[in-house]
């Protein structure tokens, strides 16, 4: 399990990563063109970030309870 500042460093990047992508998605150097990742999956992994920090859990997993009812 990765340490809270592990995951906020990983965090700062993916909003540098959304900040290059809204600049522009795709560029040129040279003759080459590049193209950044998709806007939405890096959107998608900040929202998971945040939800680690904030102590939520988004991986999908579900707690059950087992309840017992007791005719005394």
């Amino acid at each position: 399990m990765a340490t809270t500042a592990e995951i906020q460093a990983r965090l700062n990047r993916y909003l540098e990563a959304e900040t290059a992508i809204l600049k522009n998605q795709s560029y040129t150097i040279g003759t080459r063109t590049y193209t950044r990742a998709h806007l939405r999956w890096v959107q998608e992994e900040i929202r998971r970030l945040q939800a680690q920090l904030t102590g939520s859990s988004s991986s999908g997993t579900m707690r059950t309870r087992r309840i017992l009812f007791r005719d005394d």
